[in-house]
């Protein structure tokens, strides 16, 4: 018997989901922007850790994890 594999349909979240990622990625970048009037007051050597530290933890703030496992599976949890 001679099988053939089941066409690839390409899901519509993929693109979705990139969306979502660039809207939350620059809504946070709004957030942090509108933050740089108080930053800007800080020491130049305090002003480089506050940035470094909040472009890294919009990593973990935003659900970015679960979005990428819903884009894949359709889920919001893998598993």
């Amino acid at each position: 018997m001679n099988r053939q594999p089941a066409p690839y349909e390409p899901s519509w979240r993929k693109p979705v989901g990139m969306f979502i990622i660039l809207a939350l990625i620059a809504l946070w970048a709004i957030l942090i922007g509108s933050l740089s009037s108080l930053i800007g007051r800080l020491p130049m050597i305090a002003q480089v850790p506050v940035y470094v530290f909040l472009g890294l933890i919009w990593i973990w703030v935003l659900p970015l994890k679960r979005l990428l496992a819903w884009m894949e599976t359709g889920r919001w949890r893998r598993g």
